[in-house]
């Protein structure tokens, strides 16, 4: 049941106009990343306060389109209850789930390297690039394609294999990134798909040659080490991101 007495406070409507920026400056990073595909994948955000509804794209509305006023509001059971516009049923299918589960930001996306990798028979993610040691553990695999996620079990089956990681990637499909900020979700969405089409590109050339287990481990222990230097990170090159966005004059938080 959707709690739809308790008003919400300055505080709550200015942390639920930053999610809905950041989540609008998301969708048009990822129109010039290359990682939109048509009107179709959708990016969801926990509505802040609440554990009950999620921001999410309207479907329709091309990604460059998106703003922070157009993100509808939407219950775990694909309900609109703010907004204009319709929940697309795969996005309520596949998200909902997770968030369910205290995700709080759920990116999903078929970009075009990381899509190809999950085509192949072998479709990890290979320790033979920098970015692919960074992200290679924190990833899941989906290796059974059902089809359309147009089914709330599908949605929580997905969610069962994503476990504990905060990457799946969906055999013959393509990758979802989770994390407790749209930042966070991001940074992992970006740095898969760096980390993939240098592989694919690397399997094209010949063989590849991969990061030996000393250094995979002295990375690993570094990134846990500096977490909170990471954190950082990913805060500075989203805020980045949006400041490019901002002097290009996109009316993304409008």
């Amino acid at each position: 049941m959707l709690n739809r007495t308790q008003e919400p406070s300055n505080v709550d409507n200015q942390r639920r106009l930053d999610a809905r920026i950041d989540l609008a400056a998301a969708h048009r990073q990822a129109v010039k990343d290359g990682f939109v595909e048509g009107i179709d994948n959708h990016f969801t955000l926990m509505v802040p306060g609440c554990t009950d509804r999620f921001y999410l794209n309207a479907f329709g509305l091309h990604w460059s389109e998106v703003k922070a006023s157009n993100l509808i509001e939407v219950s775990l059971d694909g309900e609109v209850v703010n907004g204009q516009g319709d929940a697309n049923l795969s996005a309520v299918c596949i998200h909902a789930p997770m968030h369910r589960r205290g995700i709080a930001c759920v990116l999903h996306t078929h970009m075009p390297f990381t899509t190809a990798l999950t085509q192949l028979d072998d479709m990890r993610l290979e320790p033979s690039s920098q970015n692919g040691v960074f992200v290679q553990d924190l990833i899941a695999y989906d290796v059974d394609y059902n089809g359309f996620a147009t089914a709330q079990d599908e949605g929580e089956r997905m969610a069962d294999v994503l476990g504990e990681k905060k990457i799946l990637l969906l055999a013959n499909h393509g990758a979802v990134t989770t994390g407790a900020t749209v930042a966070e979700a991001y940074h992992r969405l970006y740095f898969l798909e760096r980390a993939s089409m240098t592989q694919m590109i690397a399997m094209a050339a010949g063989k590849r040659r991969m990061i030996s287990d000393a250094v995979q481990s002295k990375i690993r222990f570094s990134l846990g080490a500096s977490s909170d230097e990471v954190n950082r990170e990913i805060l500075l090159y989203f805020n980045a991101m949006k400041r490019v966005l901002n002097a290009e004059g996109s009316d993304y938080a409008t």
